[in-house]
């Protein structure tokens, strides 16, 4: 997901911190009215992500949609890791490009592992996040 504005309004007064950009960040709007839909509540924790992938792919056979939840999820899967790995910050590239930051200095493009989850289911995300959580 190529968030271009971000990187030009950053500077600019009124726009949001690390923290508005966080909330900005978390809203994935199409990923919680399908969990929601499903019966899935998602409360930004690690057994949310677990819950996500039980969930019936039937976006899969909509390529606009499966691209707009493969963002939505990425963007969770980001905010989870950063909710709750200490250290985990967001990092917006100069391209736009929303990523993690661990403690470790290590980045992980959340929102290319939920495309392929979106596409696939592989990985999952709760595997995913295990391996950012112990990393």
């Amino acid at each position: 997901m190529n968030i271009p504005f971000l990187g030009n309004r950053r500077r600019k007064v009124g726009f949001p911190d690390s923290e508005g950009i966080a909330e900005l960040l978390a809203e994935c709007e199409l990923l919680r009215s399908q969990a929601h839909r499903a019966g899935v509540r998602l409360d930004d924790s690690p057994a949310s992500l677990e819950a996500l992938d039980q969930l019936v792919p039937g976006w899969r056979d909509d390529e606009e949609r499966s691209d707009w939840l493969g963002n939505d999820a990425g963007l969770y899967l980001g905010t989870v890791i950063v909710r709750t790995v200490p250290g985990a910050v967001w990092r917006i590239r100069p391209d736009g490009q929303p990523v993690v930051r661990l403690a470790s200095g290590r980045e992980f493009d959340v929102v290319d592992a939920g495309h392929a989850w979106a596409a696939s289911g592989v990985p999952e995300l709760s595997q995913l996040y295990a391996e950012v959580a112990e990393a």
